[in-house]
Parts: C-alpha cells; structure tokens; sequence
C-alpha cells in the first residue's frame, strides 16, 4: 500500500469520523462547468426586457443599425483608448472564462495541502511521487516541485507571491477594463440621442425623416443602458469575484509549499490555513491526542 494510502489509513483509524482514504493529489473538490448563476440572470434580465418590449408592439421597432453601430463602436473604440488592445482582448477572455470555468472548493484545497504536509513529513520522497497526479492544477503543480527541488523556503515564497500578485492585477485590471465598458455605453448612448435630435430638427420640414432621427435618438439611449447595466456590469462583479477566489486558492497552495519547504508541523500550517480561510471553510485535525491526524471541515 502506498505511503499517501497508508497516512490516511492510520489517521482513519485514530480518529471517529475521518475521512476515506484518499491522494492529496485528488483531495481538493472541484466545481466545473457553465456559471448557472451568470447564465440565468443574464436570461431572466434579457426576458424581462424581451416580453416589456413585446407587450408594446412590434419588435422591429427596437432594431435600428445605426444606433447598434453608435453604441457597440463607441463603446469599444473608447474603452480601448482608455486602455490598449491587448488589454480590452485579455478582458474578453476572462469574462468568457467566467461564463464557463472550474473552482476549487476552499475547504477541499486546504484539505489537499494538509495531506501533502503530513505525506510529506513523513517521507520527503512522497512529493516527487504525486506530482504526476497535481498537473491539472498548475500553480499546485509548480509549487511542490519548487519545494521537491529542494530550493529554500524564503525564494519559494517570495516567486509563489510574486506569481499570485501578478494573476490578481492582470484579473483586476480585466475587471476594469469591463467596469470602464459599463461606464462607456450609457454615454454613448446619450451622445447617439444628441446626434438623433439634431437630425430631427434639423429636418422638421420633411416628415419622413422625423421618425428615423427620433428612433435614432431613442434606441441609443435604450441600447446604451442595456449594454452598461445589464451586460457589461454584471460581468465585470464577476471578474472581480473570480479574482477573489483564485487569489484565495492560490494563497492556501503558497502556504502550504512554504510551510513544507521549511519541514512545520502540519498543526502548524493548519493555523495558517484557518488564519485566511472564510469561517465556515475552516479545517481541522479531529485526532488531536495522536500526532496522527486527518484534515476534515471544522
């Protein structure tokens, strides 16, 4: 039986509730897939828009391209000149990604790195061994071969931090990127409703053409709040949540390389886990007479 195996093992029979045996390479639990939340609000908003526009009339009505063009044109040429290209590209990615992506579960991480700790005080070699079994977590997967290469605790710190500092500005700034878009296109549609009535003014003479610039002047407005409010606002809060949660992740798995590397006793770094992990997230060894323990929830 392996080492990791054997850990769990024992640990299952000090205690009264531990957990099934398991591999700190597989212990933390993952929620992957479509953002159910994002998808249903943005459907339930949409409707609502959707049957109010029904109720009074015909639907063509709400076409119009040129107001189209004002507000999506604008609205990206300006967010871009505030920024850059590469930065407003990278934004879309992220507020893809947020649509569909995978989270891990805190209390899971914080159970794998607790795990990793006891296998690895146990015997060192254990690292080497389960890294095949981390590659899907890439930052887990960098730090414990950072600490089974054996470099010193202080420079796995000091990279693990840098990176995680790194990740968390390049998402905020994705998240402002998009915040700046919700900002832009109620401008923008304001500036098409302008251009509208002063193409309705100018033309009161010709009949024909008042309808056209007053559909102008309203749709921008209409297609600018929608844009702003209902698209680009939310999806900005969400970049910003994803932000939050993946900086958490990745401070429990730098906690747990640095506290490996430096040879703590994993009651050690199960204080330092808790100290940043949400209340209800917490974990603890449930054998505290026996320096056998598993991690389970608080």
């Amino acid at each position: 039986m392996s080492l990791i195996r054997d850990t769990a093992d024992s640990a299952r029979r000090g205690g009264r509730n531990g957990p099934s045996a398991m591999s700190p390479g597989r212990a933390s639990r993952q929620r992957g897939g479509v953002d159910v939340a994002t998808l249903v609000g943005l459907a339930a908003a949409a409707a609502v828009i959707f049957v109010a526009m029904a109720s009074g009339g015909s639907l063509r009505a709400f076409i119009d391209p040129p107001s189209l063009i004002i507000v999506l044109g604008g609205t990206l040429a300006v967010t871009t000149a505030s920024f850059s290209l590469g930065d407003v590209g990278v934004a879309w990615r992220d507020a893809g990604a947020v649509l569909i992506h995978r989270t891990s579960d805190p209390r899971g991480v914080a159970r794998q790195v607790l795990l990793l700790a006891e296998a690895a005080r146990r015997a060192p070699e254990t690292l080497r061994n389960v890294l095949p079994e981390l590659r899907a977590e890439s930052f887990l997967h960098r730090s414990v071969t950072l600490v089974a290469e054996g470099l010193p605790p202080d420079d796995i710190e000091r990279m693990l931090i840098g990176e995680v500092e790194a990740s968390g500005a390049s998402r905020i700034k994705s998240a402002g990127v998009l915040r700046r878009a919700s900002e832009v296109a109620p401008a923008m549609g304001l500036i098409g409703t302008l251009v509208g009535l002063v193409q309705m003014l100018g033309s009161l003479n010709d009949p024909s053409s008042i309808g056209p610039a007053m559909a102008l002047a309203l749709l921008t407005t209409f297609y600018g709040a929608v844009l702003g409010n209902v698209v680009m606002a939310p999806l900005a809060a969400k970049v910003e949540r994803a932000a939050e949660e993946d900086a958490l992740i990745k401070t429990l798995y730098t906690i747990g390389a640095v506290s490996i590397a430096r040879q703590e006793n994993p009651r050690r770094l199960e204080m330092l886990l808790n100290a940043v992990l949400p209340p209800g997230k917490r974990v603890q060894y449930f054998d505290r007479d026996s320096d056998r323990g598993s991690p389970r929830g608080a």
